[in-house]
């Protein structure tokens, strides 16, 4: 079906399948609806994209995305700059904050441990932690995903602060809202036994 779709056409259908969870189908779907679209808003579309990076640059703080060299969580004097969350990714820091229970800061690794993909401590911001806590901090709390890089990055960073004099945590794992118990698996419901809390 492709090759008799127009070129322009195919090569946006290209360009949208190499975006996260965007497959051929959907990204054909996604080409065809832009196509129906006003010319206003296509264009409006493009500048969008095109104008993504402008006057985008890590906190040089925390490494999140930000308009400033300072981001709005680490200028925020209300803020707990003594306890310092890790994260891997910056919408990992969108997700913690929407849960307004979090009134610390951030550092974002920008991804996590991965030797089969080439990944290690120094594609990170692994070393700026480490300097950021030698400034003297209360609680490193680890907020890497529970999957086996990101157990390994929580892993890596524990034994990188072990002479350093301050709290490291790990964020507690367990059953999602609304999971039945029958279908977690053995780790998952070890870790919810182990992290339960009072009723």
């Amino acid at each position: 079906m492709k090759n008799t779709l127009p070129k322009s056409i195919r090569k946006l259908i290209e360009e949208l399948s190499k975006l996260p969870g965007i497959g051929p189908k959907s990204a054909q779907r996604l080409a065809i609806y832009l196509l129906h679209q006003p010319s206003g808003r296509i264009k409006d579309f493009g500048e969008a994209v095109i104008g993504l990076k402008d006057g985008i640059v890590f906190c040089e703080k925390c490494w999140n995305i930000a308009e400033d060299k300072v981001c709005p969580v680490c200028a925020d004097e209300g803020r707990d700059s003594k306890t310092i969350c890790v994260v891997e990714e910056v919408l990992d820091v969108v997700a913690l904050e929407k849960t307004r229970d979090f009134h610390g800061v951030y550092h974002v690794l920008h991804g996590a441990l991965s030797p089969i993909d080439g990944v290690g401590p120094d594609q990170l911001k692994i070393e700026a932690l480490f300097e950021r806590v030698r400034g003297g901090v209360d609680e490193i709390i680890l907020a890497t995903n529970p999957s086996l890089e990101g157990e390994a990055t929580a892993l890596y960073i524990q034994k990188g602060l072990k002479d350093v004099d301050c709290r490291v945590t790990r964020i507690a794992r367990g059953l999602p809202v609304g999971g039945d118990l029958e279908y977690a698996d053995e780790v998952t419901l070890s870790r919810a036994i182990k992290g339960r809390g009072e009723f």
